[in-house]
């Protein structure tokens, strides 16, 4: 069963149980397991006893489109069709070749749905789609929740920086870590798998063929000018990178992290934005392999990063990361629908950036400076350059990418208006509420004032490029990632 806490209904529509089938919208949760929003389809599959039609759709006017994100969707709408075909679903991967060419599909599925559900995620354009969505629907359409460990109506309020988040979990996130969605659903509801006609909409709207998906990629009107990432995108190659994680990075995960050499990071965090894994099977993975369950958990919370999950040290700092740090963006997120606007800032940041925006730079650069990585610094070029051509940046690296672009912009407006922009333009894990947190962390978002009082910066935390090359190797990074 999914939790109530993890279901709204966005109208007031009932069920039509004369319908064709349940409807379900795959958005943001794209994949075919461990999955709340399938499991929740599938269970009123089983209570009308009505077939499932899964509708996956790639638009193609979304903001920032590029070959590198129809790419790495593509190659896990490919992934979902061979799983669906297997346990006998209905289907409909759709790819628009031209703008607005998707228009009417939707509403035609619905209008023939018992009901509909969609995946609730609180960031890029998929909020409003779900409200238009719902407002137009003859029936009842439910929006669930399957982004994290913790369900984003448990937080009523706006947690304003980590350490309180992080109590706040250790108080609430026990009763939740029982209640996961299935890694086998198609063996755990029982429901009528017979086949739909779809003639009519598959004319109309012709589903995509994935048996050449760069020559595909090539044919539609996207920004081919940033390309595919090979060998990415897809639930199978989540699970391989997953697994090669587990059994190499993960017991250096400490030390290695934060070293750009080592690089010791998951690289998972593209693979959770698009929904081709979920933070369930992840935490599910690791902590099994640990020997952990609930009862090593601390009887009270500890109120910090290490000693209340009651695992091995190399996996404190990573829960860490994949509770505290990531699902403190989706508590923001939902809550507030200006989360990425500069006034969304503590107060103490706004002001103190507000004094000293008009300080002088002795660096100042524009956009397309910063995207062509033409700035004084080889550090971060080399950063740039590696979220050109890699997809993201390292995450160290990451914070100091962005510090900078505070230090040599005009304003702090438009280093924001900058970060963004490059951010969710070329980074496979951006247009996230985990990856807004780390842009406005930058600018005081979830940290408190630092001292000394500097200019531009005023009472930001302070980065700089030559302490970072003292704290770690660089240069090989340097010369890696060089134009």
């Amino acid at each position: 069963m999914v939790p109530p806490i993890r279901i709204t209904g966005l109208n007031d529509r009932e069920p039509n149980p004369q319908g064709d089938f349940v409807l379900y919208c795959m958005t943001a949760f794209r994949r075919s397991e461990w999955n709340f929003s399938l499991d929740r389809a599938l269970q009123l599959c089983q209570q009308l006893q009505k077939p499932l039609l899964v509708l996956e759709m790639l638009k193609s006017d979304y903001r920032w489109h590029s070959a590198r994100f129809h790419d790495f969707i593509l190659r896990g709408m490919a992934d979902n069709q061979l799983v669906f075909q297997k346990n006998g679903i209905s289907y409909f991967p759709y790819v628009e070749h031209q703008a607005g060419a998707a228009a009417g599909l939707t509403d035609q599925l619905v209008a023939r749905s018992c009901l509909t559900i969609v995946d609730d995620f609180p960031c890029f354009f998929l909020p409003a789609w779900n409200r238009l969505l719902a407002r137009k629907s003859p029936v009842k359409v439910e929006m669930i929740d399957s982004n994290g460990l913790l369900p984003m109506r448990a937080a009523d309020k706006v947690h304003s920086r980590a350490h309180f988040f992080r109590t706040f979990l250790q108080k609430t996130l026990t009763h939740h870590l029982i209640e996961f969605p299935s890694p086998t659903p198609f063996e755990d509801f029982q429901f009528p798998r017979s086949p739909l006609d779809l003639e009519h909409e598959k004319k109309r709207w012709c589903p995509a063929d994935f048996s050449d998906i760069s020559g595909l990629i090539s044919s539609l009107p996207v920004n081919q000018q940033v390309p595919a990432i090979s060998n990415a995108g897809g639930s199978r190659r989540a699970k391989t990178i997953l697994q090669e994680f587990a059994e190499h990075k993960l017991q250096h995960y400490p030390e290695d992290r934060n070293s750009p050499q080592k690089n010791g990071t998951s690289g998972l965090s593209p693979y959770l934005h698009f929904g081709h894994l979920s933070s369930h099977q992840l935490f599910h993975e690791i902590m099994t392999a640990d020997g952990w369950h609930p009862g090593k958990i601390a009887p009270q919370p500890t109120k910090k990063a290490e000693g209340w999950w009651g695992v091995s040290a190399q996996l404190e700092p990573f829960l860490d990361q994949l509770t505290t740090w990531r699902e403190i963006g989706f508590n923001m997120a939902w809550q507030k629908p200006r989360f990425d606007r500069f006034e969304s800032l503590p107060a103490w940041a706004q002001t103190t950036l507000n004094q000293h925006q008009s300080d002088p730079r002795e660096f100042s650069y524009s956009l397309e400076e910063f995207e062509n990585s033409l700035t004084h610094d080889p550090l971060w070029n080399a950063a740039q350059n590696q979220l050109k051509r890699d997809g993201m940046i390292h995450n160290y690296l990451r914070m100091l990418w962005g510090k900078k672009i505070l230090h040599w912009s005009s304003s702090p407006r438009t280093a924001l208006a900058i970060m963004i922009e490059l951010n969710n333009k070329y980074a496979l894990d951006g247009r996230n509420p985990n990856s807004y947190s780390g842009i406005f962390w930058t600018l005081g978002r979830y940290d408190r004032a630092w001292g000394p009082e500097r200019p531009v910066f005023g009472k930001i935390r302070y980065m700089t490029s030559e302490n970072t090359a003292r704290k770690h190797r660089v240069k090989e990074y340097i010369k890696k990632y060089q134009r």
